[in-house]
């Protein structure tokens, strides 16, 4: 399938979800690391130019998804790879098809970097009440807000991602890119209570340590979950990790030789879709 709405990642975003919804382009987030920077889409979320407006892009999601309903329903919507979806200029038309979505029982992933929306209760007050069961929310977690000055302060993504665990949703991190080990272990160590999954990946075009990033994934899959058990840090005995391609490869590490906490790129979040 590669729709208008609708379309199969490629490269490293495959990595993220096999289908993903892309109503626009452009971010204002404004992120120093952000891959979307390099395609010139600015700082201004832009519909894309195959919608006439908002209404007929809704239309077009809808027709694409009762065309594909089978094969969504089984792996589910990234939103979004080319813009954050829950921005104010982006968000009303997310809470349209997240309705969407929740009535014909297809699973969704949103990643953002706003918290206010989660906060202030218009996400609840937009979503249905089945939406847990269908709707996963994930915040980008670096321990560093001057690289993404325009969204919401790394602490406030937490507190809405405890709301949303809370509340009964599905909640993830993505841990990328990671500027440094030491915040990235504290995003995890501040978040291990109330987020069901992590997406740990690098920095584009950056070179780590081996040794260090061997450290890091094995002392996460390790001797942090074992420090949970133990009571060091709260623990989510549901948490799982998804360590990018390219950072296992950076630390000379086999995916296979991965324990059973470590999920690949195929994994659901949801344990059982109602």
């Amino acid at each position: 399938m590669n729709g208008k709405a609708i379309k199969m990642p490629t490269g490293a975003a495959a990595e993220y979800a096999k289908y993903a919804c892309n109503f626009y382009k452009g971010c204002s987030n404004s992120c120093t690391y952000c891959f979307n920077r390099r395609w010139g889409w600015g700082n201004v979320p832009t519909l894309k130019k195959c919608f006439k407006d908002e209404t007929h892009a809704l239309e077009v999601f809808k027709m694409e998804l009762n065309e594909n309903l089978p094969e969504l329903q089984k792996h589910g919507i990234f939103f979004s790879f080319s813009t954050d979806p829950m921005l104010p200029e982006t968000l009303i038309l997310t809470y349209r098809a997240l309705v969407e979505t929740c009535w014909n029982r297809v699973p969704v992933k949103i990643l953002t970097k706003m918290s206010r929306p989660f906060l202030c209760n218009g996400f609840f007050e937009c979503v249905p009440p089945i939406a847990k069961y269908y709707v996963s929310v994930g915040f980008t977690l670096t321990g560093h807000d001057g690289l993404d000055p325009n969204a919401s302060p790394n602490v406030e993504r937490i507190q809405a991602m405890r709301r949303l665990h809370e509340a009964g949703f599905k909640t993830w991190a993505s841990i990328e890119p990671v500027i440094d080990i030491e915040s990235s272990m504290k995003m995890i160590e501040q978040t291990s209570d109330f987020c069901d999954l992590y997406k740990i990946g690098l920095l584009s075009r950056k070179k780590y340590d081996k040794d260090e990033l061997n450290f890091f994934v094995r002392n996460l899959v390790y001797d942090f979950t074992a420090d949970c058990e133990m009571g060091n840090y709260p623990i989510n005995y549901e948490q799982k990790f998804y360590f990018k391609d390219s950072l296992l490869q950076q630390a000379g590490i086999n995916r296979a030789d991965l324990p059973s906490n470590c999920v690949d790129r195929d994994y659901n979040i949801f344990e059982v879709i109602k």
